[in-house]
Formats: structure tokens, C-alpha cells, sequence
């Protein structure tokens, strides 16, 4: 090396990064101040992360580490590891190819909305990329749609198949132009390419007129399957309701609201209260739906089927240059829904789709850009004034959860509904996107699918697996046949253990874990659970009482089966008291009876102690909903009917009584009560809102019982804002540590994040 007069002041460091550092523009951001700094060395992505040999003073070296961390979105540095290096002979600094090394670690950025700089291109006539449906640059577009493996190269990635022309690959080679090594990098030259087709896959529009031909057709009344970035959507006009009833009839989707995608921010304000937070999240790089609140009859355009009897909707923004596209020239809102038949996974193939879709769609916005791998919108909801992810997938999948455990190389299979994946390396838990429930053959296959490609994306063989105790969930059943090591984690029990992996927190916990149904550790159907959390077990500290469930699983798609069920608890099976409340609207007095048959002789009636059933059960109760059309729906109701008593404190009685060491929420003095307010004719809405309140108090008095700084609240039960949001308040105010589910879903979304983290506590089955 040539000798200076400062040469014994040099420092050669070695910096490993992690974080959202590869596809994001990190490297010539770090390029830029380098030289600004007159540092010297190099960078390069590995499937590690960013490996970085920089050489300076220490204090400029200092200064430049700093600078990392204050890099601008999306960029995100998660840690940074340091090592001395002996002194290099470097000239200046570089960008260095990509390296393979052993290990790999690096994370996968999600897909990313278009950027403001590729926007204002989109809409420059003077612009080559002007009208062009793939615009993107480092700093936006697809990313963990289409990598197919590790570094994240153009060579690893479905674009591997696009050459660049000349004038792409000169932005790519260029450190200086946002897209340099924008892995998607393409134009209308060498880039993929829109058609518009019908059934049979025959073009029916030019090139020109591809957008204007599919938003006539929109316009029309016609329903509209569009290839997006993770997969096919279905688009119909949200103010036609004949169009909108065809969509349901055909999807199989009787009541579950459908999601509305806007022209712009201004015209969902047209139609919805955002607050501060929910407007950010429309307009990030996520571009997640968000579940808004109508403004009172806002029916302008939108017609009555989009969220029928609902207060939320769920607004989204153009995301992707060909929704921008759309959308303008649209100028109006239209449903954007997933392109699948109700609980199957979406289309990705184009073939796969004009085959599985052919029933629905009239016709097929397609392109040539293949997706890798299925990947659904995002969906977020305010609760206890934040924001959590109900639904993880684009724009948040598969970033990780870190901690400070150094986990074996694990998979978890997650739970039956909302099912997500998840493995483990070092110190991180990758949780794949959400794949949905596993109720069909294509669910399944799936779900195996993405078993298989999270693992091979980090070449990884798992030396354990991790599944639900329920024998019959699909997941458990691929656990048992994998012949790997198993651990059970029960299902309550893996909900708080996935809140406690997001903030990294150990026991000791008190977790309140209230869903729908899991599997108990005493065989019974748990879903109302207060578990203590401790170092290396848990216990089950409360419940709420159990009761029947008369049919099983029918019970969960039919309320008033479970009411029938809560009614004989309640008034111990005399048929004349039960007979007298039971509805008929959906079950006459001779199937009541044979109701009442089966629950006398405890035929096909499992017990439960679930919160979710409970709310299902009081919906039926008060005549707002005997079938559920969707997971949840009667609890939902339940909660709608609340939202209009807002500084209301009245509650019901429930008792708290100690059987042994557990303690027993004994819901049949509110049952008593709210029987007696239906006939003194109390509105619904003041009966519901008291169920809330109850409830709220009840975790309070629950966690002063216990005694314990950290609560953790988790399950599907808790996405009930009007129930969470008191529930926070109550807690806070009286000053617990209490956390929420943000980044990862409260509901069986989480359950794969919660399996892994709670191995670090809990031992494998010996087996």
C-alpha cells in the first residue's frame, strides 16, 4: 500500500447488514455518501444480507455507520455487525457483483406500491416509459412475487427471462440512476406486455386501446379478472349492484364485504372517516386495504351489496402501474376482489386462470410477467388507536420477526384457518405469506407449495416441526407425516406466544387468548382462555364456563345452534324455558326439538369455552344473525350494534368463581339479564354495548386476580375494536404493560410466528 502521512490513522472495517437492505436502492445510497465522505472500499449483496469492506478514519467510519440507520424508506437497517479487517489497497469504492455464500439469511423484501418518481414518469407523454403498466426502480415494484431464490439478482427473479435493451441496462449498470440493479427494470421495448382476452384466451383489444377497452367493459356491468402483482384480482364497478350480486352469486361469496379500490385519497374521503395514521397506510409503500368507517349513508355511488349492514369498509388505493392505469381512466370506484372461488387460493398462472376463473370473469386483463408465488393484499384495521395487520401478505410479507434466541432450523405448520407458514434460522422467524384456510384440495396443495418454497429460499432442513394439537387440522396431519420431531403447542397458547414474538418480551405473561375454537389440552373446545405463561410452562388461569355445541362444527356456521346449546346450560335442559327464547327463523319448534334431543343425550355436542361462540351465541339471541355467511359473521354483528353507544358504562352481571386453581367466568347472570332487557324492550344496541362493557371489566378484574405487569391479549376475538379498545383503555389506566398484536395477526394468521417462538420455552414431544 502507498505510504501516507495519514496511513496510521486508516481503519479497514468489515459491516454485515441485515434488514430491508437488498432491492431498495441501499446500495447506491451507500455508494453516494461514500464517496461524499471519500470512504474507500466496497459493497456488494450476498444471501446473507449487504457485506461492506470500508476503510477511513474511525471517526469518519463512525459517522458513515450512523448514517446507515438514518437511510430513507423503504430501506430499513435492522443491524449492523462490525469486524476490523487488515488495511486494503482500495482506489475508491465500488459496487461489487453479488455473492453465494453458505448461509442464507438475507431478507426477502415484500412487493412495493409504485414510487411518486415512476408515477409522474407513468404520466409524462415525453417519458419513454409513458403508459407503460411495469414501470418500477429501486425504490418500488415486485419483489418477493417474483424471486425465486436467494441473492435477490435479475437472474433469480421471473425476469430473469426479459433481456434489457440498451437503454435499461445502462440505468441498470448506472450507480447513480434510481434504477440501478432494479432487478424488474423494463420498458415497453423489452419489458412485459397487457392484453386484454376473453374466455378462451383469443385477444379481444390492440395494445393501444388495451386500458380503454377494459374500463368500457368495467363500466358496462362486465366483471373483469386482472393479473396484479401477487396474483389475479377480480374488478367490477362498485356502483352497479346487479354486477355486484352476479360477483357474489358466481364467487360463493353470499355477505362477506368486498374491498373498493379508489382513484385517489380524496374520493375515499368522499365516503370515509381517515384518521392520520389510516391515511399514511393508504398512501405507503405497503398499500395495504384499509378497513375504514362509512360515513353515515354515504351511497353516492357505491351500491348497498359492497359491505352490506356493515360500518367499515375496506378501502384501497391503485398500487401497481396497471391499477394506476386503470383507475384513472376509471375515475370511479370499483371492487377489487381476490380472484379465486371463495376459500381457495388465488390464481397466479394465466392458464390456471382462464381455467378456474371462466365461470366468473368475463373477461381477462393478462400479462407475460410470471408471479412466483401467490400473494393476497394486505389488510389493516385501527384497534386501541394503532393500526394491525389483520391479514399479512403483499407489502409485509415475509419481512421477519427478530429476537435474541438463536433458534434450530424449525418449521411451523400454523393452524386451519388463515393459515400462514413460518421457519426459523439464527435468531429469525420468516412467516410466509397468508395462504388462507385449508379447506380444499388447492388450499392444501398450497400450502404445501409454500412450505416447500420458504424452506428452499433459505436452504434450510428442518430439524423440527411444530403443529396444533387438533389432530384433524390438515396442517397437524402434514406435521405427523413429515417424520421429523414434532412439538404441539396448543392453539390459545401459540396466539400469545405470537404477540410475545413481536415485542421479544419473556414470562412471566398473562395472556388472554379469546377466539373461536381451538383444541384444549383437556380434549374440550377451548376459545375463552387466560393462560399464565411461565419460563418453561403454562397454565390454564381462567375461562369462561363451557357449554354444548350441538352439531360440532355445524354449531360454528349455525348460531343458533350454539345458543341452543348455552340456553340448556343455562336453564340446566328444562325444554319449556328453552323453547320459549329459541328462534325460529331459521330452525322451526321441531328442529328445536331435535336440537334439545341431541343435548339431553349428549350426542355430537363437544363442550366449549369459547369467547367467539359466546358473542355468536348472544348475536342469536338478539335475532342479528341465526348463519354465519362468513367466519365471525354473527360476532360481527355483534359489534356493529355497539358502535353507536360510544361513553357508555353500564354493564351485566358475570361471576368469577375458583374451582381449584382455575378461575370460571360464569356468563348465566348475564344471559339472565340481557333475556330480561329483550322483554323490557332495551334496544339492541344498549343490550350489545353492555355484553362489551362486561366483557372489558371482566379482563380487568381477571388481571388484577393474577397480579402479573405483562398482559398480552391475542385471538380473533380481539380484532372486535369496541371490545379491544376498552379492554386497552381499562388496562392502561390502571398500569399494566399491555401489548397488542400489530405486525402480526392477532387471528390464526399468527399462530406459525407463536408456534416458533414458544419452542424456545417449550420441549418436543417424545415420540
Amino acid at each position: 500500500m502507498k505510504k501516507t502521512l495519514y496511513t496510521e490513522r486508516l481503519e479497514c472495517r468489515l459491516l454485515q447488514i441485515t434488514g430491508s437492505v437488498q432491492g431498495v436502492g441501499f446500495r447506491p445510497f451507500v455508494y453516494r455518501i461514500a464517496h461524499q465522505m471519500d470512504i474507500k472500499g466496497q459493497v456488494n449483496n450476498t444471501d446473507q444480507g449487504v457485506h461492506m469492506i470500508i476503510q477511513a478514519t474511525p471517526t469518519i467510519l463512525d459517522q458513515f455507520t450512523r448514517l446507515l440507520y438514518q437511510a430513507p424508506p423503504p430501506i430499513l437497517v435492522h443491524s449492523i455487525e462490525h469486524n476490523k479487517l487488515p488495511l486494503h489497497d482500495f482506489d475508491n469504492f465500488e459496487i461489487k457483483f453479488s455473492e453465494n455464500s453458505y448461509t442464507k439469511n438475507a431478507w426477502i423484501i415484500p412487493d412495493l406500491a409504485t414510487c411518486p418518481d415512476c408515477l409522474d414518469e407513468l404520466e409524462d407523454e415525453s417519458n419513454r416509459r409513458y403508459q407503460y403498466p411495469f414501470i418500477n426502480c429501486t425504490h418500488c415494484g415486485p419483489r418477493y412475487s417474483i424471486i425465486t431464490s436467494l441473492p435477490y439478482d435479475r437472474k433469480n427473479t421471473t425476469m430473469d427471462s426479459f433481456t434489457m435493451c440498451p437503454d435499461c441496462q445502462e440505468e441498470y449498470d448506472n450507480p447513480n440512476d434510481r434504477r440501478f440493479h432494479a432487478q424488474p427494470n423494463a420498458c415497453p421495448t423489452c419489458g412485459p406486455q397487457i392484453q386484454l382476452a376473453n374466455k378462451k384466451g383469443i385477444a379481444i383489444s390492440g395494445p393501444e386501446d388495451t386500458i380503454k377497452h377494459c374500463v368500457s367493459l368495467i363500466k358496462a356491468g362486465k366483471i373483469i379478472a386482472v393479473k396484479g402483482v401477487g396474483g389475479f384480482q377480480l374488478l367490477a364497478d362498485a356502483a352497479n349492484e346487479k354486477t355486484i350480486n352476479r360477483l357474489r352469486k358466481r364467487k360463493l361469496r353470499k355477505a362477506k364485504p368486498f374491498a373498493v379500490m379508489f382513484p385517489n385519497l380524496s374520493s375515499i374521503q368522499a365516503y370515509c372517516r381517515i384518521s392520520d395514521k389510516e391515511k399514511a397506510a393508504l398512501l405507503s409503500a405497503q398499500s395495504p386495504i384499509v378497513l375504514l368507517f362509512k360515513i353515515q349513508d354515504p351511497y353516492k355511488e357505491l351500491a348497498p351489496s359492497v359491505a352490506p349492514d356493515n360500518p367499515y369498509l375496506g378501502a384501497m388505493l391503485p398500487y401497481s402501474p396497471l391499477h394506476h392505469l386503470l383507475m384513472k381512466e376509471m375515475n370511479s370506484p370499483v371492487i377489487c376482489t381476490s380472484g379465486n372461488i371463495s376459500e381457495e387460493p388465488i390464481c397466479i398462472d394465466n392458464d390456471e386462470a382462464f381455467l378456474r376463473l371462466k365461470n366468473i370473469a368475463d373477461a381477462f386483463l393478462v400479462h407475460n410477467r410470471p408471479i412466483a408465488r401467490h400473494v393476497d393484499d394486505s389488510v389493516v384495521k385501527t384497534i386501541a388507536s394503532d393500526l394491525t395487520i389483520l391479514r399479512r401478505a403483499r407489502g409485509y410479507a415475509p419481512l421477519p420477526i427478530t429476537g435474541q434466541t438463536n433458534y434450530n432450523a424449525i418449521l411451523a405448520v400454523g393452524g386451519h384457518l388463515k393459515n400462514t407458514i413460518s421457519i426459523s434460522k439464527g435468531n429469525t422467524i420468516f412467516t410466509s405469506q397468508h395462504i388462507g384456510d385449508l379447506e380444499t384440495k388447492a388450499a392444501y396443495n398450497a400450502f404445501s407449495t409454500s412450505i416447500k418454497d420458504l424452506a428452499n429460499m433459505y436452504e434450510i432442513t428442518p430439524e423440527l416441526v411444530i403443529h396444533d394439537k387438533h389432530p384433524d387440522y390438515l396442517s397437524s396431519q402434514y406435521a405427523e407425516k413429515s417424520g421429523i420431531a414434532r412439538l404441539q403447542v396448543q392453539h390459545h397458547v401459540a396466539h400469545i406466544y405470537s404477540c410475545m414474538a413481536e415485542y421479544n418480551i419473556h414470562p412471566p405473561v398473562l395472556g388472554f387468548a379469546w377466539d373461536g375454537t381451538g383444541l384444549g389440552d383437556d380434549e374440550t373446545i377451548w376459545g375463552g382462555e387466560t393462560i399464565l405463561i411461565s419460563q418453561s410452562s403454562y397454565k390454564r388461569f381462567a375461562h369462561f364456563l363451557p357449554f354444548a355445541l350441538p352439531g360440532g362444527d355445524l354449531a360454528i356456521k349455525e348460531p343458533f345452534r350454539t345458543l341452543a346449546g348455552l340456553l340448556h346450560t343455562l336453564f340446566e335442559g328444562n325444554r319449556n324455558k328453552i323453547l320459549e327464547i329459541l328462534p325460529t327463523a331459521h330452525s322451526n319448534n321441531k328442529n328445536n326439538h331435535l336440537l334439545l334431543d341431541m343435548l339431553d343425550k349428549n350426542i355430537n355436542c363437544p363442550k366449549t369455552s369459547s369467547a367467539g361462540r359466546l358473542f355468536d351465541a348472544i348475536a342469536s339471541l338478539l335475532d342479528l344473525e341465526h348463519i354465519n355467511q362468513y367466519e365471525g359473521h354473527a360476532a360481527i354483528c355483534l359489534e356493529y350494534k355497539a358502535w353507536p353507544i360510544d361513553d357508555f358504562y353500564e354493564r351485566y352481571s358475570l361471576e368469577i368463581n375458583k374451582i381449584d386453581d382455575t378461575y370460571i367466568l360464569d356468563w348465566r347472570p348475564m344471559i339472565l339479564e340481557i333475556i330480561e332487557d329483550k322483554r323490557k324492550n332495551i334496544s339492541v344496541e344498549i343490550i350489545a354495548a353492555k355484553v362489551h362493557i362486561t366483557l372489558s371489566k371482566t379482563i380487568i378484574k381477571i388481571a388484577d386476580l393474577a397480579g402479573l405487569e405483562q398482559i398480552v391479549i391475542s385471538g380473533g376475538t380481539f380484532q372486535n375494536r369496541y371490545l379491544t379498545d376498552r379492554v386497552h383503555l381499562l388496562l392502561v389506566e390502571k398500569g399494566y404493560q399491555l401489548y397488542i398484536n400489530r405486525q402480526i395477526p392477532p387471528n390464526d394468521g399468527g399462530i406459525s410466528t407463536g408456534q416458533i417462538y414458544a419452542s424456545q420455552f417449550l420441549k418436543p414431544n417424545e415420540e
